[in-house]
C-alpha cells in the first residue's frame, strides 16, 4: 500500500489575490502568503511497513511538519518478541496502546500497558516493547523529531530478501539513526 495523505486546506473567501496558487490559499487576502497544508490519513491509508510480524501504517513521515514529529499506527500480532532494548540519543518516542496489551520494559522495569496508556520514552531511556498476550495489540507512536520513521523503512528494506538480520547489521543500521543497544 503506498501512502495517500491527502492535503487539504479551508477556502478563504476573503483572498481574492491567490487564484493562480496551485489550490493554495493564503493567510489574508493582503499578504499572498500560502498556509501550511493539512494531512489527512484516512482508515486504509498511509504507507504499509511489514516488521515480520508486525505492520505499521506511517500516518506522518515528517514532511507535514518540518520534520518535526513522526507518527505510525503499529499492530503487533500475539506473542511478538519487539526489538531489543535500546535507546535513541536524539529523539524521543511516545507510545499510546489502543487494544491488547503491550510489555515495555525500561531498564529493568517492566510496565503492562493496556488500551488508555500513554508511555512517553524520552531520548536517552533505555527501552523495549513486545506482545506477550494471545491478542494482538495496537498501538499509536510518536517520533520527535520524525528521525525514526526511516529507520523502519531501511529495515523492511533490509528484511524483504527473507533473510533474518544478523545482529551486527541491526546496529549498524540502528546506529545511522543515532540509536544504539542498551
Amino acid at each position: 500500500m503506498t501512502h495517500e495523505s491527502r492535503n487539504t486546506e479551508t477556502e478563504n473567501t476573503g483572498n481574492s489575490g491567490n487564484s493562480g496558487n496551485s489550490g493554495k490559499t493564503g493567510n489574508s487576502g493582503n499578504t499572498g502568503s500560502a498556509r501550511p497544508a493539512v494531512s489527512v490519513v484516512r482508515p486504509g491509508e498511509g504507507e504499509t511497513i511489514v516488521l515480520g510480524t508486525t505492520r505499521m501504517r506511517v500516518l506522518e513521515d515528517g514532511s507535514n511538519t518540518g520534520h518535526r514529529l513522526g507518527m505510525a499506527e503499529s499492530v503487533l500480532a500475539p506473542h511478538t518478541p519487539g526489538p531489543a532494548q535500546h535507546r535513541h540519543a536524539q529523539h524521543d518516542e511516545g507510545f499510546y496502546v489502543i487494544t491488547g496489551s503491550v510489555r515495555f520494559t525500561v531498564g529493568r522495569d517492566e510496565h503492562d500497558a493496556t488500551p488508555g496508556t500513554f508511555v512517553m520514552v524520552p531520548a536517552g531511556a533505555p527501552h523495549t516493547f513486545a506482545n506477550v498476550t494471545g491478542q494482538p495489540a495496537v498501538m499509536l507512536s510518536t517520533f520527535t523529531p520524525d528521525l525514526y520513521v526511516q529507520y523502519f523503512r531501511d529495515l523492511r528494506d533490509a528484511l524483504e530478501g527473507g533473510e533474518p538480520m544478523a545482529p551486527e547489521a541491526g546496529i549498524q543500521a540502528m546506529s545511522r539513526f543515532a540509536t544504539e543497544p542498551a
